[in-house]
């Protein structure tokens, strides 16, 4: 009985350590995969993270709607977008050669 009862408290904790290793896991993954949407570079991120990355990039500005048209078409060609809210397009250099017929910047 108390053999039983040893190998139930074992049992118990190693379930725990393993819980918290997976959870240790998954947390560092995430917050690897939200530095890689934000930090910017050429070629940096996927094509299905360019709508989140946009979404952060345009989210302090009141031109939303065509801050985000033109930042999801500059970094579905470029893959990537700068870091922060404005500026930052030294990060990308694609981002930042865009130029409009006027020779002002395409992308936000």
């Amino acid at each position: 009985m108390a053999l039983a009862g040893r190998l139930l408290v074992l049992l118990a904790v190693a379930l725990l350590a393993v819980s918290i290793a997976e959870h240790k896991v998954f947390a560092s993954g995430a917050a690897e995969h939200e530095d890689n949407v934000y930090r910017g570079g050429q070629g940096s991120l996927q094509q299905y993270q360019c709508k989140p990355a946009c979404e952060y990039r345009c989210s302090d500005t009141k031109y939303r709607k065509p801050c985000l048209f033109f930042c999801n078409k500059c970094c579905d060609t470029c893959l990537c977008v700068p870091s922060g809210f404005y500026g930052h397009k030294d990060e990308c250099a694609c981002y930042n050669d865009w130029k409009t017929k006027e020779g002002r910047p395409k992308c936000p």
